[in-house]
């Protein structure tokens, strides 16, 4: 659990350096700087994936999809969200718009606890609808500060939860699955590395950019695979406990980029930050019940077959 703990913090750090990252690869915009991190980091996926045997997944999938007329559609489409999920995440700090994108990464627990509830019938708890209704005072204060939520939080808190109820529907919710989504967006990422005019001429201008670049797709693979190799090693409730770090390091290089939060926009922050503390409690209270009772299906012990 220890080496689990720090993989899984590791990899939040190298996410927020990414998110910092970016910044240093001017002049190139977020849509190249997304291709070139995509170009780099499937084929570190796929290294991965056969040093750790999991290539199984992808051989798997690709059968199913003789068998599954859906996944020629349904793959696309996944590809399709997650690639305006990577492409925010290097397109925000590069054009001052990172702390839009990291309330989303705030938001979206939440709006997960609502899907929950709604597509598969789960019972939030007290504690989890608390959250919710903080979360909607948040929202609730933008609207009226603002005249609504910026897109870009909205790509993220709505956009996200798409893309795992979609995978998941489809039956690709797997490192095999992930692996081909990134295989259909190099196409478009060669497409954003290519298109604009000289491709190559920052590099000329600036040399640096090369190995930048590459420890672009290095840190990128590196991120991923310790956040695959933290969720085998912990309980899934710590898991997602620790994914909260990610967010509030986003917030941290957010600011130190030269962002700042509006004297009107901190009512929605407090709320959403109180709203994620009430989602942190309820886990720890699982996480410990879990522990006290591991082999039990229910904090109150009772035992289903």
């Amino acid at each position: 659990m220890t080496r689990g703990i720090g993989l899984s913090v590791f990899a939040s750090v190298l996410f927020a350096f990414l998110y910092y990252y970016a910044s240093l690869l001017h002049p190139l915009s977020g849509e190249v700087v997304f291709g070139w991190r995509m170009l780099l980091t499937m084929p570190c996926v796929g290294l991965f994936l056969l040093y750790s045997r999991d290539w199984h997944l992808v051989t798997t999938l690709f059968a199913e999809a003789k068998r599954r007329p859906l996944l020629w559609i349904g793959l696309p489409v996944s590809a399709a969200l997650m690639s305006v999920q990577l492409w925010i995440f290097m397109w925000a700090p590069i054009n001052g718009r990172g702390l839009p994108v990291s309330l989303g990464y705030f938001m979206m627990p939440l709006v997960l606890v609502v899907i929950g509830r709604f597509v598969y019938q789960e019972r939030p708890s007290r504690l989890q609808w608390t959250a919710v209704g903080l979360a909607a005072i948040g929202v609730a204060n933008e609207v009226w500060q603002a005249g609504g939520i910026s897109w870009e939080t909205l790509v993220v808190a709505l956009g996200y939860p798409m893309y795992f109820v979609w995978r998941r529907y489809i039956g690709t919710d797997n490192l095999g699955g992930l692996w081909c989504d990134m295989l259909l967006m190099l196409p478009v990422a060669a497409w954003f590395v290519l298109s604009v005019d000289q491709p190559f001429s920052a590099f000329d201008v600036r040399p640096l950019l090369w190995p930048l670049v590459v420890g672009l797709g290095i840190v990128s693979a590196l991120a991923l695979v310790c956040y695959i190799v933290s969720s085998r090693l912990l309980p899934f409730s710590l898991f997602g406990l620790l994914g909260y770090v990610e967010p509030i390091l986003l917030v941290v290089v957010s600011l130190i980029l030269g962002e700042s939060i509006q004297d009107a926009e901190w009512p929605t922050y407090i709320a959403i930050w109180l709203a994620v503390g009430l989602l942190v409690l309820e886990g720890v209270k699982r996480l410990l019940t879990f522990r006290r009772y591991p082999f039990d299906a229910s904090p109150s012990g009772n035992t289903e077959p």
